[in-house]
């Protein structure tokens, strides 16, 4: 079952591509949206000069387009795609995504998250939000959001993804939000949504890991706080990023000034990342991201 969004604007259809570099790949992609009666209303495109591959993001009306939208993606293939040995995705700006939280105990993110949802500035669906702790069901229920507490112990967490991999299937949750959780996922787990689960962190990493970073980043004296925003992968706080971002700090600033500040970012840049992925504006290359604005 798929969400259809209740916006005024025109239907669109969204175009992410990535091949090796060529002559003709834009002209011909945008003779097939002119062909078929598409109006495009964004192109934006990147070539990695060093590797030589092409990348491209393209939206068109759909009011007026002839190709049906459930055989546009095999008309593009048969067409284009296998001529330029594209990888592509087709999405649709009507089609409203199905996010799922995890969260543990700090909740400036899922705050931060929560209310951009309820205001409109994030279009998407949120069926369910799970923890490793019960302390913010309360939270979840003031937003009328399902619940789902599943305590983790070194014993029981490979049962307990498994259960919530199955929820998540029942909930057809496209893709996850970790809003401070603070919880390793396991790879299996990870496999299920490659490059579909957002994840937040300050970036003191690797020079002050462990439960206490921004304490010894104030004995150091550090000059610059940040926060790093990615998508998950087996190796931990190593995957592509999608968004980052600092704020400077000096001696004036206590231990308790650089925790807020830190916050106020992570919250700032994970609804940044949360924004271009619902937005269909990330394509993933290997371990970087091509991020369109």
């Amino acid at each position: 079952m798929i969400s259809i969004s209740s916006s005024r604007q025109p239907a669109s259809a969204i175009l992410l591509i990535h091949c090796p570099d060529s002559k003709g790949i834009v002209a011909t992609v945008s003779e097939f949206i002119y062909k078929n009666n598409g109006n495009i209303t964004n192109l934006d495109q990147h070539v990695d000069i060093k590797r030589q591959i092409f990348f491209m993001r393209v939206e068109w009306e759909l009011d007026n387009f002839i190709i049906p939208d459930n055989k546009i993606g095999e008309y593009f293939d048969t067409l284009i795609a296998k001529k330029f040995d594209m990888q592509w995705q087709l999405h649709f700006s009507h089609e409203v995504p199905r996010m799922a939280l995890f969260v543990s105990k700090q909740p400036h993110c899922l705050y931060d998250i929560l209310s951009r949802w309820r205001s409109l500035e994030l279009e998407v669906e949120i069926p369910l939000i799970i923890s490793n702790h019960p302390e913010l069901e309360p939270v979840a229920r003031q937003f009328g959001i399902d619940f789902h507490w599943f305590e983790i112990n070194g014993g029981n967490k490979q049962e307990q993804e498994q259960v919530q991999l199955r929820l998540l299937a029942e909930r057809q949750v496209e893709f996850i939000v970790l809003a401070r959780y603070m919880q390793i996922l396991s790879a299996a787990f990870i496999g299920h949504y490659k490059n579909r689960i957002i994840n937040i962190h300050h970036s003191f990493l690797p020079a002050f890991p462990g439960a206490k970073p921004y304490h010894s980043a104030f004995e150091r004296g550090v000059k610059v706080i940040g926060a790093t925003s990615h998508y998950a992968t087996e190796e931990l706080d190593a995957g592509p990023i999608i968004a980052q971002d600092i704020i400077r700090v000096s001696h004036a600033d206590s231990v308790e000034d650089l925790i807020r500040k830190g916050r106020d970012l992570e919250k700032v840049i994970l609804s940044r990342s949360i924004w271009h992925h619902v937005q269909r504006q990330i394509l993933v290359y290997q371990n970087q991201t091509v991020v369109f604005s």
